[in-house]
């Protein structure tokens, strides 16, 4: 019983994010967490403050005009005290200028008591840099930008 409501929480989530609430996924975490998305590049690095984590969802959706996240599979186990849950989310937006962006996450999060205290994000690289490399060619500084960390 309890995986299920895991699993419907993962999706219920990813469906606010979709609508632009992104604060659902950030008011999750724990008072201590970390937040890794990997890769060397705009949307890459490690947050740890929900302050970081705000910013980056910002850029995300300045860079990704309305992302739609369509979680797949979600997998969890353990006790409420230390759960593990993956997700396998399918990505989809338009670039400014109309381009389709589509891509895969996997996410691999620990759930204390309910609250996240790491995500582990894993994303088709090669689509997001293309991504990116498109955005900076029309203009857009943030798809350059060093990662948000602290």
């Amino acid at each position: 019983m309890y995986q299920r409501i895991v699993a419907s929480k993962v999706r219920e989530t990813f469906a606010k994010i979709s609508e632009g609430d992104w604060e659902a996924m950030v008011s999750s975490t724990a008072p201590e967490f970390t937040y890794r998305f990997y890769g060397d590049h705009a949307l890459g690095g490690e947050r740890r403050t929900r302050d970081a984590l705000r910013r980056w969802w910002r850029r995300v959706f300045s860079m990704l005009s309305e992302p739609r996240f369509t979680v797949d599979q979600v997998v969890s186990q353990g006790p409420p005290w230390n759960t593990r849950v993956a997700a396998a989310v399918r990505v989809e937006a338009r670039l400014p200028d109309g381009t389709a962006y589509r891509n895969v996450i996997h996410q691999f999060m620990t759930l204390k008591w309910g609250r996240l205290v790491e995500v582990r994000t894993l994303e088709d690289t090669a689509a997001l840099e293309r991504a990116l490399e498109r955005l900076a060619e029309l203009g857009h500084a943030e798809a350059t930008a060093a990662p948000i960390e602290d």
